[in-house]
């Protein structure tokens, strides 16, 4: 019996530009999906010919390309000039969404106002949800007082299910999730309706990149490795 191989692409060592997912004459490994999953392939093919998904993957694509200056250049060096938030608006624009959700993390309340400054100047209904609405205490969800933050005094639970119930109930054609907890993030995707995308996530020690300390994990952040508590 054949052993069946999980994909692996992460550990794949071939250069990109010789990859087979790079180019149709490309390289292959063991555990390459673009090689050896073919029947998902097709399901994943098929899908795209649905008339909504198709469209969304067009105008993602098509976003894409839009974020890089000079490309009729030949030999072309790649010059990305659009930051995240401006991509977020145009891919909002070409797909002809009116009424956005920001569903936040209070601990950037500031943040989440220039956000809701910036996509309300581009003419976008804003419906924002911070993830403390509803001041429901940690202890509803069996939080002991010696897990809390604050210990023997109230405090409230992220509330990222309430969150995703408010963007619903207000029908929002896309959301924006902006430095929401690790799980509390996952409940939003959970229980949310329109389609989502990620402007930021929390991480509390790297001011909000945690791509930091990947960057860092050959020195500074090396015990990261190290599997110890």
């Amino acid at each position: 019996m054949k052993k069946r191989v999980s994909p692996d692409c992460a550990s794949c060592q071939t250069l990109p530009p010789d990859r087979a997912c790079m180019r149709p004459a490309g390289r292959t490994r063991e555990g390459c999906p673009t090689a050896g999953k073919g029947q998902v392939l097709k399901k994943a093919r098929e899908a795209y010919q649905e008339p909504g998904t198709r469209e969304f993957a067009r105008q993602a694509s098509i976003q894409e390309g839009a974020c890089y200056a000079g490309r009729e250049r030949k030999p072309y060096v790649m010059h990305p000039v659009k930051p995240r938030i401006l991509e977020i608006c145009e891919f909002a624009s070409r797909m002809g969404y009116k009424k956005l959700g920001l569903v936040f993390c209070m601990g950037l309340f500031r943040e989440a106002a220039v956000v809701r400054e910036i996509l309300g100047s581009r003419g976008f209904e804003i419906i924002s949800a911070g993830c403390k609405a509803g001041c429901v205490p940690k202890e509803e969800i069996g939080v002991k007082d010696s897990e809390k933050i604050y210990i023997g005094e109230h405090e409230t639970m992220c509330n990222p299910v309430f969150q995703a119930m408010l963007v619903n109930e207000a029908k929002t054609d896309f959301n924006v999730l902006l430095g929401l907890c690790v799980g509390h993030d996952s409940l939003v995707f959970k229980y949310v309706e329109a389609p989502t995308t990620v402007l930021a996530v929390k991480d509390r020690v790297t001011g909000h990149n945690p791509l930091a300390a990947i960057y860092a994990s050959g020195n500074y952040y090396a015990w990261l490795k190290e599997h110890k508590e």
